[in-house]
């Protein structure tokens, strides 16, 4: 009786975990050398993106709080996130939380009551349209506020993001608890994945790595073996499958699943530069950079929605963010050496980061396309965009159908 976990993403490990602790034995198989898929550490221990969760994420929270990593994260704003606009040099603190705006300095520019009444709507019931349409009339607040926060969850321009899931991101984030901020303080390798490794093996799960599943034998409704690159694996009457792979692998495993057919772009680059004292998260409206994380083992930059910037060569990219990173550490005071010269930078593109979440019904596939063979995945979860926190929901849920 043995449930094979096939992919070792954020969704996998948590799967993993929920199958292992309710006392199945399970086998993790993942394709690559490193676990953690689009959240893991790369191997010069530098992370892939800058990954944040919020107070409203319990599955994430409660996955770190299981595998005892719930302390390596810190919050790194608590009074509120530092925005920099770039085209007027405008520096403010913003409220994560609508129960913050009762003071005029931590609102965000542009909102009036018509403007809060556009947001408002958004957490209500109504129909599924772009979202820079929802905001036409409320440019300033659009611009400072609803995109980058559209862009930072949906992965996807508010000039075809979807309101509904932005919607559903807000409500995650409504109140003071829940708005409230969290980044891994050392990264994802010991903040995450190496902690979730830790968990498996101490529970007797066994991880093969590069082990990339090539095909998946079915009759009569089930699947009746694994076949990798080494060996094929029968499976017994008993046992079961989870698969947490991206879409188009599992597509190309099952082809008659549904799912996206079209994906966003994430930008990140890693600057070899990190300065002493704590961990900071700073937003940037106007250029380049949208977000960057502050930390004593370098400096990582996220561009999401980055369909022109992925295109870019790092050799324009390094001191474009640089510039902009000089610009926002001044504005908000963080001290440490900052050459002018850009550090040495790395850039890691991922093409096909997320799907594009835009308006109108999501391609889903069944939880369990086959009586032994479940998915997990991100862009399962039928609620959230692809985040984090759907992926861990998207685990434990596809561990509960087997």
């Amino acid at each position: 009786m043995t449930v094979h976990v096939v992919g070792a993403g954020v969704a996998g490990l948590a799967g993993a975990l929920a199958l292992a602790t309710s006392g199945r034995a399970v086998r993790l198989w993942e394709a690559t050398a490193l676990a953690g898929g689009r959240c893991r550490a790369l191997a010069d221990g530098s992370d892939n993106g800058t990954h944040a969760l919020i107070g409203g994420n319990r599955a994430a929270l409660a996955f770190l709080g299981a595998i005892g990593a719930r302390d390596a994260w810190v919050e790194p704003e608590p009074d509120g996130l530092p925005v920099l606009d770039l085209a007027d040099g405008s520096a403010r603190r913003i409220a994560l939380s609508g129960f913050g705006w009762w003071r005029a300095a931590r609102r965000p520019a542009g909102l009036g009551l018509s403007a809060a009444g556009a947001l408002l709507r958004l957490l209500l019931p109504g129909p599924d349209r772009p979202v820079a349409a929802a905001f036409a009339g409320h440019p300033a607040l659009l611009r400072g506020f609803v995109e980058p926060l559209t862009i930072a969850a949906l992965n996807t321009p508010a000039a075809e993001a979807s309101t509904r899931l932005l919607g559903t991101v807000l409500r995650g984030a409504a109140t003071p608890a829940t708005a409230r901020l969290f980044v891994a303080a050392e990264g994802l390798g010991p903040g995450l994945i190496t902690p979730a490794l830790a968990a498996l093996a101490a529970r007797g799960v066994a991880v093969t790595f590069g082990a990339r599943l090539r095909g998946i034998e079915t009759a009569r409704d089930r699947a009746i073996a694994l076949v990798f690159a080494e060996e094929r694996i029968a499976l017994g009457p008993d046992d079961a499958v989870l698969l947490a792979l991206p879409p188009w692998e599992a597509q190309r495993l099952l082809p008659d699943l549904p799912g996206p057919q079209s994906h966003a772009p994430i930008l990140n680059l890693h600057f070899g530069h990190g300065v002493p004292g704590p961990v900071r998260f700073l937003g940037l409206v106007g250029g380049l950079c949208q977000w960057v994380l502050v930390r004593p083992q370098g400096i990582a930059v996220t561009v999401s929605a980055a369909d022109a910037e992925s295109d870019e060569a790092l050799e324009t990219l390094a001191p474009r963010a640089w510039g902009e990173i000089l610009r926002a550490v001044a504005a908000f005071g963080i001290a440490g050496e900052w050459p002018i010269k850009p550090p040495a930078c790395r850039a890691v593109k991922e093409r096909r980061a997320t799907p594009r979440h835009r308006p109108g019904p999501r391609a889903l596939p069944l939880r369990r396309p086959l009586a032994n063979l479940a998915l997990a995945g991100d862009w399962t979860d039928p609620d959230l965009p692809a985040t984090i926190e759907a992926a861990v929901r998207s685990g434990q849920a596809a561990a509960r159908v087997l």
